[in-house]
């Protein structure tokens, strides 16, 4: 059954062969346990199969494969380990599975298996917005029932390979409640294995997994611990990220080191909010059968290919929820001072500049930290004159509201959809509890209720639910551009955050505090995955009257924000990336350099036949600053024979618009 917004085509379908036949016993208990699963939202893959020899001492395994990349369930003298592969080198070693519960109970120290599934899953689907036009989820799939031997709880684990990593996660099978005190899964890399660890708005870290940087405070989850998404560069070229998926009624997945264990990251369930406001959970309460999220491992042989494979989060999130979609736009958005007179300015340039929405960001109401009501404009604001005129000229408005305001989200959405509101911003959310994790999606959907576009804002993470409900268009849980991050910064976010899922990544083109050049930010309009864009940040209009002095603003004025196709043609996590997207027959091409100059040779064989006009915006002879380097504009006849060699300043960039004829 094909989701509402979503067009889903199924195609070759089969089941990996097993010789061993069912029991009569297995089946009817594999059915009983499909039907709870299935009751609660949870979907079962490929036909039952009777559990293998697990007598003491004996092991059992079983392995999902896809496309070179496998994921291996295992258990020995009873206790559950897991283990990913790519092309027959080791991603993840053998390593831990299991949940502790509230009473001290741990299922996955002891157990039983008593039954198996196992099968191949393959369609295509079709998002609303995204990287790609069609998105293709293939994978294989294996699932052991367990029995705790002391308590005789069931449960049962679920690993999936897909050719772009794998994913597992717990299903809790008994009818009624559970407590989880702890999840017990660990990633055990291999030798030489280095981690990019950042933690709420923290510059990334490339450390040893045994020697993450302790942070937090007294009053948050404080240790060495690090947050989602987690980079890792393996010997020999591969690369992964671990994501989570599908987080629901369930607190937010942390990573930590494991004292003694160099090469170890346990899992750590935030017990906190990652600003520490708010009550402490120290446990998660959970109505059964339940399924955990999903522990997804997104896995390149190269740096390049990672970017690629970033669709794997959304395909393991639940389908579009929302029956009409067809009132969600993506597009740039221009942030206008607190003025009406700004507001009529914004919504001008936004016209002649081809940006879809304007907004008011924080204090349009108020002092957003002391003011709770987000009903009445400040007197400066003429908000219905605003909001008129911009809808009279296609353009929609965006309003921040920090969670202050947030006490009664039906009532305050309700009144924006009556003022023309198109969209919100929520600042300073909590994020990490199971509570705030419920509080979050019910934001998302009550958004959708009301038909505001929602974009969530400081340390939220991504789990892939802008699939599900995909007016959640973007998210933060980032250090920020508006900080003048380093160039390094910027071309680590691609492998790294950004694969999680969108990022709201404010784009600071022309700004004089930048440690970048012009054309290293305006790279970022195709390189980052970003649905709602964030331009010309702290910028007033007038600052453009005279657009000579502006070189890149054509690029910005054509450049969308969700695309057709996207191929990433060339990176190296911290110091360089390049990636071409298509909408319609036109390609768009950003590339970013770190602190190094750098010269990247890039095939344009994703070019269809016949000619194409290259416009290329490129970094000029540096000045004393990077910020100082001037953008050259030039054009030139290129074909898919053809190779581009794109010269970047250090800090630098190229942006590249690639039309037919």
């Amino acid at each position: 059954m094909r989701a509402p917004g979503e067009r889903e085509e199924p195609a070759a379908d089969g089941t990996a062969g097993h010789p061993t036949p069912a029991s009569r016993r297995a089946v009817l208990k594999g059915a009983a346990v499909t039907a709870g699963l299935a009751a609660a939202g949870i979907a079962t893959t490929g036909p039952a199969r009777a559990a293998g020899d697990d007598r003491p001492g004996r092991p059992q395994s079983v392995t999902a494969r896809m496309g070179g990349t496998s994921v291996t369930l295992s258990l020995v003298d009873g206790a559950l380990r897991w283990s990913a592969r790519r092309d027959a080198r080791t991603v993840i070693a053998p390593s831990a599975l299991g949940l502790r519960l509230g009473d001290g109970t741990v299922l996955g120290s002891d157990v039983r298996v008593t039954g198996e599934r196992y099968g191949t899953h393959r369609t295509t689907w079709t998002p609303v917005y995204g990287r790609n036009a069609t998105v293709t989820d293939h994978y294989q799939e294996q699932r052991w029932d367990l029995q705790d031997r002391a308590s005789g709880i069931r449960f049962g684990v679920q690993v999936r390979a897909y050719r772009t990593g794998i994913a597992l996660r717990y299903l809790l099978l008994d009818e009624g409640t559970a407590t989880i005190a702890d999840e017990l899964t660990t990633f055990v890399f291999p030798d030489g294995t280095t981690v990019y660890s950042a933690r709420d708005e923290n510059a990334y870290e490339p450390v040893a997994p045994g020697s993450l940087p302790v942070t937090g405070t007294a009053g948050t989850d404080n240790g060495p611990l690090t947050d989602l998404p987690l980079t890792a560069t393996l010997t020999g070229g591969l690369i992964a990220c671990v994501c989570e998926s599908a987080r629901v009624d369930y607190p937010r997945l942390m990573l930590g080191s494991v004292a003694g264990e160099p090469h170890t990251l346990s899992a750590f369930l935030m017990e906190h909010t990652a600003r520490g406001t708010g009550p402490v959970e120290t446990t998660s309460t959970v109505t059964t059968p339940f399924a955990t999220p999903w522990r997804a491992v997104v896995i390149g042989a190269t740096h390049a290919e990672l970017v690629d494979h970033a669709e794997l989060v959304l395909n393991l999130a639940p389908p579009n929820a929302l029956p009409d979609t067809s009132w969600i736009k993506p597009g740039k958005v221009f942030r206008c001072e607190l003025t009406t007179a700004a507001g009529l300015a914004g919504v001008d340039f936004a016209v002649a500049r081809g940006l879809e929405y304007i907004e008011y960001d924080a204090g349009w109401y108020g002092p957003e930290f002391t003011t709770p009501d987000a009903t009445e404009p400040i007197a400066a604001i003429d908000l219905p004159s605003v909001i008129s005129y911009a809808t009279s000229r296609g353009v929609g408005l965006f309003l921040y509201v920090n969670r202050l305001a947030l006490t009664d989200a039906d009532s305050l959405f309700a009144l924006y959809e009556s003022w023309g509101v198109r969209g919100i911003k929520l600042g300073f959310i909590n994020d990490g509890t199971q509570s705030m994790t419920n509080q979050i999606i019910d934001w998302a959907k009550t958004a959708a209720k009301y038909q505001l576009l929602i974009d969530m804002h400081d340390d939220v993470r991504p789990f892939g639910y802008e699939r599900t409900y995909p007016n959640w268009i973007s998210l933060e849980g980032v250090r920020g551009n508006e900080q003048f991050p380093t160039a390094t910064h910027n071309v680590t976010l691609p492998f790294a955050r950004n694969i999680g899922g969108p990022m709201d990544y404010t784009i600071c083109y022309g700004q004089s505090r930048d440690k970048t050049t012009n054309a290293h930010q305006m790279a970022m309009a195709a390189v980052y995955y970003q649905p709602l864009n964030f331009l010309f940040w702290y910028d007033r209009p007038s600052k453009y009257n005279n657009p000579a002095n502006w070189p890149g603003l054509p690029w910005f004025n054509a450049v969308p924000v969700t695309w057709d196709e996207s191929r990433t043609l060339a990176g190296a996590i911290g110091e360089y990336i390049a990636v071409a997207r298509r909408s319609g027959s036109t390609w768009y091409l950003g590339a970013m350099t770190d602190e190094s100059s750098r010269t990247l040779s890039l095939p344009l064989s994703f070019l269809g036949s016949g000619t194409h006009t290259a416009t290329v915006y490129a970094d000029g002879t540096p000045g004393s600053s990077p910020f100082r380097t001037p953008v050259v504009v030039s054009t030139r006849t290129v074909t898919a024979a053809d190779t581009l060699d794109v010269a970047m300043a250090p800090a630098g960039g190229q942006a590249v618009v690639l039309t037919p004829g």
